[in-house]
């Protein structure tokens, strides 16, 4: 039987509604849930002394519902004569207080006044099925004779899905005619829903509308709700569009995540904010893999806070290989967000809870499991906001992870990116107190070690003179763990950094503990100004590291900066290291067109170049020389195993690790040219 309209425009029809009530019968037709699921809203705003004018009553049993609950003064009307005397005949006897009186609601023949409370469930948006004029003009009478019969503060109280044209016309009309307007989120009526298994049950999510009549108001009055949250003003209209917005866009991705499987196809994002708050706190990632055997419906994995930057974490790849261990059909990823203040890890599920159960596909009735790295949500600490003119605002971080305690540079222009890292150790110093020292043996970035392969090449092998002091220029400071590294690890290098950023420096020295001597020193400058400068005053290198990023987020390749890969800059760079020296680059390139033309130009300048891909990350580190010999892959890995046993054994002998850090022999099969 086709209970449902066909087009939306049958809504307005009352022969319509006379046929839908007489193939209803007796059963009750709810369209925005039942009382029991409105009531929390219902009994915020209505009080049993009020006297409500019940528009479009339909076959509802809302109003009856209510009046068991002792609201007695209630005037039902409807369009439809079959509705109003079905309800006569259901309700005469046992209601007799109640009335039902078939009228238009546009025009009313009760006295200006008359009500104290005008509810509306589902007529605004059965009269307003378009945007058309002639709609428009019915919906203005409609309010009109609302307004006209409703005493000073009194309250228009109505259930809607809220159409984007419906709730432009609220968000215009009401204020104008000295209505405050309230929307509330009614999350009891989807809950309901859920709890049903209703899977043919209204999706879309419901609001309750709550616009109050004054004389006058000297400015609009516009709030916004979440179930029983605390309200949220806003003083633009555009904001209330933009919170109804935000949730009818959840809702739909939603129903599309009840019903379906995303295996295959990339992973569904979704942010979440306290109502009164303008920056996330959650961010979840939805991802599906088919079904198999042995593995579970659905389950929801919160990441502790510091982690979320991770690779496992932070990348749609590790976050694919997490689920795959994880063994769940489909798996909510919930990291969290920095500037926020998380207790425990019971109150962040808790808080998660619907959104959880909301993202789950449809007839699971199971308990959903959540999944943690632990017991607890992590530690984030901040040491120090700053802002910097050339890279903005920045945060330096300590974060608890592993059993380790990181400290973190973070730019929060691109906040999921660690721009450095260090691990913090605790030293114990007889009859003092415990301090705080950075371990210089670590390296929290994997190109860095690979990089610092190249340098082993370029200043040993290349070079072999022992005394010799070897020159190592690298472009791109940061927190300065790469020189740092370099410093300790290879005694016979002499190294420059070029950092375009004054703060950068100061961030290095204070909070990661850099240390400039006769074999470090750190000038500031624009580092293609630097390098075509060594170019021109006949200044050479042994090594030659770029490890700069692009400040501009759009483009598809975010190290280095195209302009540091322009053909001028790379005939400088072969003058620099001369016939015996090495160039090497950290290239995240997310563009392959962008990636296949940076190497391309590098082919064209330099005889022989080689690159090796870090499994878990995009990035890639190129090896670029002028001497010949290292045009066959061979010749490359010959002289990279000797350079990385050669590594592997200074770190051991200047005690900045206690095992290998380099696994030469996964590395040399994963070169290529």
């Amino acid at each position: 039987m086709n209970l449902l309209p066909k087009t939306r425009e049958e809504f307005a029809q009352t022969d319509y509604w006379n046929e839908f009530f007489k193939k209803r019968g007796e059963k009750a037709f709810e369209w925005y849930g039942e009382y029991l699921d409105l009531c929390d809203q219902i009994h915020k705003y209505i009080k049993p002394v009020d006297k409500i004018l019940m528009l479009g009553c339909g076959n509802s049993k809302l109003s009856v519902d209510m009046y068991d609950t002792g609201f007695r003064y209630i005037t039902n009307i409807d369009i439809s004569p079959v509705a109003v005397k079905k309800m006569l005949e259901q309700n005469a006897r046992t209601r007799p207080d109640m009335k039902f009186l078939q009228m238009d609601a546009t025009a009313m023949t009760f006295s200006d006044e008359s009500f104290s409370v005008a509810l509306d469930k589902g007529t605004l948006d059965a009269l307003f099925v378009d945007d058309a004029v002639e709609t428009r003009a019915v919906v203005e009478n409609y309010f009109k004779e609302i307004l006209r019969t409703m005493r000073n503060g009194g309250r228009y109280v109505c259930i809607s899905l809220l159409q984007e044209h419906i709730l432009n016309f609220l968000l215009d009309f009401l204020p104008r005619h000295n209505c405050m307007l309230r929307i509330v989120h009614c999350l009891g009526v989807e809950q309901a829903n859920k709890e049903k298994n209703a899977d043919d049950a209204m999706k879309l999510p419901v609001f309750v509308v709550i616009a109050t009549k004054f004389k006058s108001l000297p400015m609009p009055i516009l709030e916004f709700g979440l179930g029983n949250d605390k309200m949220q003003r806003f003083t633009e209209s555009a904001e209330l569009s933009n919170a109804v917005s935000s949730v009818q866009k959840a809702a739909l991705v939603c129903n599309g995540l009840a019903r379906s499987s995303i295996a295959g196809h990339d992973e569904v994002t979704l942010d979440l904010y306290r109502p009164s708050e303008n920056t996330p706190r959650y961010s979840i990632y939805i991802l599906d893999q088919p079904a198999a055997r042995g593995l579970g419906k659905y389950a929801a994995f919160i990441v502790p806070q510091g982690r979320e930057v991770e690779w496992l974490f932070g990348t749609p790849a590790g976050r694919k290989k997490l689920q795959a261990s994880a063994k769940f059909q489909r798996l909510a990823v919930v990291t969290l967000h920095r500037d926020q203040v998380y207790n425990t890890l019971d109150e962040v599920k808790a808080e998660l809870g619907d959104t959880v159960t909301s993202l789950a596909p449809f007839g699971l009735n199971e308990q959903i499991p959540y999944l943690s790295l632990g017991s607890d949500v992590g530690k984030r600490e901040t040491l120090i906001s700053g802002f910097s003119k050339i890279s903005g605002d920045f945060r330096i971080e300590e974060v608890a992870a592993g059993g380790k305690t990181l400290r973190r540079l973070i730019f929060l222009s691109n906040q999921f990116v660690v721009q450095s890292e260090a691990l913090v150790k605790t030293i114990k110093i007889k009859g003092k107190k415990e301090r705080k020292k950075i371990d210089f043996g670590y390296l929290a970035c994997q190109h860095h070690l690979y990089m610092s392969v190249g340098v082993q090449l370029a200043t040993t092998l290349q070079n072999p003179k022992k005394n010799e002091q070897k020159d190592v220029l690298v472009i791109g400071l940061g927190g300065g763990g790469l020189c740092s590294f370099l410093h300790g690890a290879l005694p016979h290098s002499r190294i420059t950094a070029v950092e375009i950023d004054p703060i950068m420096l100061e961030v290095a020295e204070q909070y990661f503990e850099l240390k400039q001597d006769k074999r470090f020193h750190v000038v500031i400058d624009d580092g293609l100004a630097f390098v075509e400068r060594c170019r021109n005053e006949d200044i050479h290198f042994d090594a030659v590291l770029f490890d700069v990023d692009s400040k501009d987020l759009s483009l598809g390749m975010s190290c280095p900066p195209q302009g540091f890969l322009a053909h001028d800059v790379l005939l400088h760079i072969k003058e620099i290291i001369g016939p015996k020296g090495l160039f090497m680059l950290n290239l995240v390139c997310r563009d392959e067109t962008l990636k296949t033309e940076a190497m391309a130009n590098l082919q064209k300048v330099f005889p022989a170049v080689c690159s090796y891909k870090l499994e878990e990350d995009i990035n890639e580190v190129v090896y670029c020389a002028n001497d010949e010999k290292y045009k066959t892959v061979e010749h490359w890995q010959k002289a990279m195993g000797t350079a990385g046993r050669g590594l592997n054994t200074a770190i051991k002998e200047h005690k900045l690790a206690n095992e290998d850090a380099l696994e030469v022999a996964e590395f040399l099969s994963e070169l290529k040219i």
